[in-house]
């Protein structure tokens, strides 16, 4: 009779290539809201610049018609603040909503972004921004727990490629949207295109909604509800802030001064000091142990190192981009192709490099030879310093004409090559060093490093900064190798901070 009842239980239960159907569900809504998110992504910074001086000759007109400047400026801060909200959205689903309901919500605010979008006029268009941050942030922090859930704890054996089915689901959707949506947008019509994406968070919403059946019921419970008081001061907390606020900026404008620089410079500083102020009131709090005080320390170092890889690495967005459309051939073996086509390198090549660099270090753990986490950390930002050293040599040769598609491809490569070198083991090494008091806050901690990556790279373009410059793009390169020559230096001090974690 025992074995009768496993066998149907087995049988009724429906999986997804071995793993729960909930994990299709997910992967669905996760890649079509990340085909919405690049294709949106992809398109910015042309739009912002199209029809001004910055714009490529012959290119679309339509745009907002603003400087490079301000649009690495506003395309950092909008990318930074997507990394910043993800800590309040995790907050959300803790505390408010759960996750399955955060993220259901999410996906309606990005679809009403997405929507504002499509309509012109530049009010409409910054509030689509805001709204696609906020909803990003909310989703972001809460459909990977979503997975989580889907799995009988963290030793379920087919967790682990659980997560990395999700993950190519991800890559999948950041691939195909700057084909699709990109070409769309930038080569025919912007509003359309980013109507397209408001189309692609609607069938991951349409996804969601139908397979929710399928999800873990762990997902809709608050594990951490607010109490009635909490919840009155919250709210209190909120509306002050708002009405603050609110009337600085009515006096702002009132008074005829209101200029771009009011919103984002603001936005800019608040992405450097929140993600510092982080940092230190875990440091300093007395509830950590000796031991829990020495990996905050060690983690601070992979922090910053992390923050000065991602001030680099998301250029690919911005810098890399306006190059791609003004300064490179649009030709390729005869074919022609648009410059959004670039942003599809990156996940293409995590797609076929990743399993490489699995293997790889597989390969060199069995040889007792794989490199530790610091050397890793330290490889990144010299490879990714590396990237910007080879842009130098377009850069000069774009003086005399447009240059080869190909340094570009080289360009991507390169930084996908450091992002696997960095990324996926700062997700892992952040959650080894989590204290315990802060074990479900410190994933919300390592996408701030994003955040203050990207408020960097906005800061320098709202000081004046030539971004496009050879010389700001040399001195970015030597500040990333010489970060990565400072981590590997001082590897034995961090070794010794990091204790049992290696």
């Amino acid at each position: 009779m025992a074995s009768s009842l496993t066998k149907d239980s087995v049988v009724s239960e429906k999986t997804f290539i071995g793993h729960p159907r909930g994990l299709a569900t997910l992967f669905m809504t996760e890649m079509w809201e990340r085909f919405s998110y690049y294709g949106m992504r992809a398109l910015l910074v042309y739009y912002l610049v199209s029809g001004g001086a910055d714009a490529a000759t012959g290119s679309q007109g339509g745009g907002l018609a603003m400087t490079a400047a301000t649009a690495t400026a506003i395309y950092s801060v909008y990318v930074s603040m997507v990394y910043l909200m993800a800590m309040p959205g995790g907050w959300f689903g803790d505390r408010v909503w759960g996750a399955r309901k955060t993220v259901t919500i999410a996906g309606f605010v990005i679809m009403a972004g997405h929507l504002s979008l499509a309509i012109p006029g530049q009010a409409m268009f910054f509030a689509g921004l805001v709204l696609v941050a906020v909803g990003s942030g909310l989703l972001k922090a809460n459909i990977s727990t979503m997975v989580g859930h889907l799995y009988d704890g963290p030793d379920d054996p087919r967790r682990d490629g659980g997560f990395t089915i999700f993950y190519m689901g991800i890559n999948l959707g950041a691939f195909a949207a700057p084909l699709v949506i990109g070409t769309v947008g930038k080569e025919h019509n912007w509003h359309l295109g980013f109507a397209l994406a408001a189309v692609g968070m609607a069938l991951g919403l349409a996804q969601l909604l139908i397979g929710t059946r399928h999800l873990s019921e762990k997902s809709s419970i608050v594990p951490n509800p607010l109490s009635a008081d909490e919840r009155r001061a919250v709210l209190t907390k909120v509306v002050a802030v708002v009405a603050v606020i609110a009337v600085f900026y009515g006096a702002v404008v009132a008074l005829g001064a209101y200029t771009l620089n009011w919103a984002l410079v603001p936005l800019t500083l608040a992405g450097l000091i929140i993600p510092i102020a982080v940092l230190v009131r875990i440091k300093r709090d007395k509830d950590l142990s000796t031991a829990e005080q020495s990996k905050m320390s060690g983690y601070i170092w992979f922090f910053v190192a992390a923050a000065v890889f991602w001030m680099i690495y998301d250029q690919g967005g911005s810098t890399l981009s306006l190059f791609a459309d003004s300064k490179t051939s649009g030709t390729l073996f005869g074919f022609d192709f648009s410059a959004t086509w670039y942003q599809s390198l990156n996940p293409l090549f995590v797609m076929a490099l990743a399993p490489v660099f699995a293997w790889l270090w597989l390969w060199l753990a069995r040889k007792n030879q794989e490199p530790s986490t610091i050397v890793k950390f330290a490889m990144g930002l010299v490879v990714v310093g590396a990237s910007f050293f080879v842009f130098i040599v377009p850069m000069g040769m774009a003086e005399d004409g447009k240059v080869s598609p190909m340094w570009l491809v080289s360009i991507y490569m390169i930084q996908t090559i450091a992002e696997l070198c960095l990324s996926p083991v700062g997700l892992s090494v952040t959650t080894k060093m989590a204290p315990q008091k802060y074990a479900s806050q410190m994933m919300g901690v390592w996408f701030l490093a994003v955040t203050a990556g990207d408020c960097s790279t906005g800061l320098l373009s709202l000081a004046g900064v030539d971004l496009n410059g050879t010389s700001i793009i040399a001195m970015q390169a030597l500040l990333a190798a010489a970060a990565g020559i400072a981590v590997f230096m001082y590897r034995k001090k961090v070794k010794t901070l990091m204790g049992d974690v290696r």
